[in-house]
């Protein structure tokens, strides 16, 4: 790569192609939350996060989750976490249980109604992700894109401090 422009001004910021790159991707994540997010709670009467949180516990199946795992996996604290379980579990979404290999500890698991919220709002998720995520890309890209997309993910992910 050529040598970087100097930054010397606030336009010089404004319109330097890393600031703008950034705040494409952004704009967009911003924008497409919103869509997306607003679709699954007009349709499912869930919030995205509860979505999102239905999948992590989907993924793990077996005898759920500590809450410990999903706040990493969400980047909430524990209180955050708390808040966002209580209300899951009042809705039936997810139940707290024992774990089995620590008795102090509780896991979180799926409830019936929760599998069945999941199955729905991934439907209507998948819609919406191919009509607005997918479709406006070249299809020759979009492979490449969400693959570069994954590895800033993981890459972003390490480099955040690890919570207790």
């Amino acid at each position: 790569m050529g040598e970087e422009p100097v930054i010397a001004s606030a336009k010089d910021a404004a319109d330097d192609g890393r600031v703008l790159a950034f705040g494409h991707l952004l704009g967009s994540a911003g924008r497409l939350e919103h869509i997306l997010g607003r679709a699954i709670e007009e349709e499912c009467g869930i919030s995205h996060l509860m979505f999102e949180v239905l999948l992590i516990l989907g993924r793990a199946g077996g005898p759920g989750l500590p809450m410990r795992v999903i706040g990493r996996e969400q980047v909430l604290t524990t209180g955050g976490v708390t808040r966002l379980v209580d209300r899951m579990e009042a809705a039936g979404l997810v139940e707290r249980a024992a774990d089995p290999e620590d008795r102090r500890g509780r896991l979180v698991r799926l409830t019936a109604l929760g599998e069945r919220t999941a199955v729905r709002a991934a439907r209507v998720h998948v819609d919406n992700v191919q009509r607005y995520f997918l479709d406006p890309l070249p299809e020759a890209d979009r492979e490449r894109f969400v693959r570069d997309l994954r590895l800033l993910s993981l890459a972003a992910r390490d480099a955040l401090p690890r919570l207790p």
